[in-house]
């Protein structure tokens, strides 16, 4: 296991606003305004629905947007994705709109509160994004994608427990996570077996990316 950015990757852009951004991501001017209705629409559905923290919204640029977007460049041509326990969309629907246009692009966007699932409905159907919300389990549905995402969720051994369907099936896995996913790995490690190479956050110092491309079930000792 891993714990280090790759030898020939630039300096993480500093993103504060839209237009730094845009910037670090070459969205364009299209992208940039999905990515402004989709911020007021979550804005003014947060003030009824338990979205998001209040107080992130004003660094929605730099603790959503781009601290989801970062993760597209790791699997630069995967097509399909799942985003796990969704929530208010991220890192699922920020992946759509940069990847909307794109042919065969699509992401599932998956929660099993009905309240979440409507708000992303609206965005989905709004925004008119390649994206599918599914209210359910994310352990109990058995989709095909290349990645499965997840962001802010669970615990990494739960979490493993709901990605572990989309691996058996052929996904790798890109997980955003906080600086102590490593006591999480190893606490993993009773339930299962796996590989998991850990990178840099390039939107937060403090935060990690897991990629997992093996996952199985530890032996009982």
């Amino acid at each position: 296991m891993s714990d280090v950015a790759p030898p020939d990757a630039p300096p993480a852009p500093v993103v504060s606003d839209a237009a730094s951004f845009a910037a670090a991501t070459n969205a364009t001017p299209a992208q940039m305004a999905d990515l402004e209705a989709y911020r007021l629409l979550l804005a003014d559905w947060n003030t009824r629905v338990n979205l998001v923290g209040a107080s992130t919204l004003d660094a929605f640029w730099s603790r959503h947007a781009w601290d989801s977007a970062q993760i597209a460049p790791l699997a630069p041509e995967a097509l399909t994705w799942a985003d796990l326990g969704t929530g208010a969309g991220l890192p699922g629907v920020v992946l759509a709109i940069l990847g909307k246009g794109r042919p065969g692009f699509r992401v599932h966007l998956v929660d099993s509160l009905a309240k979440r699932c409507r708000f992303l409905t609206e965005v989905v159907t709004t925004l008119d994004l390649p994206a599918q919300v599914h209210n359910a389990r994310a352990e109990n549905l058995k989709l095909k994608v290349d990645v499965a995402t997840a962001r802010a969720c669970a615990p990494m051994t739960r979490l493993l427990a709901f990605a572990e369907p989309y691996l058996r099936n052929g996904a790798q896995a890109l997980l955003l996570k906080s600086q102590d996913v490593v006591s999480e790995l190893e606490e993993a490690t009773i339930s299962w077996d796996f590989d998991a190479e850990v990178v840099p956050s390039r939107s937060d110092p403090r935060g990690r990316i897991v990629r997992i491309r093996r996952l199985g079930r530890a032996r009982k000792a």
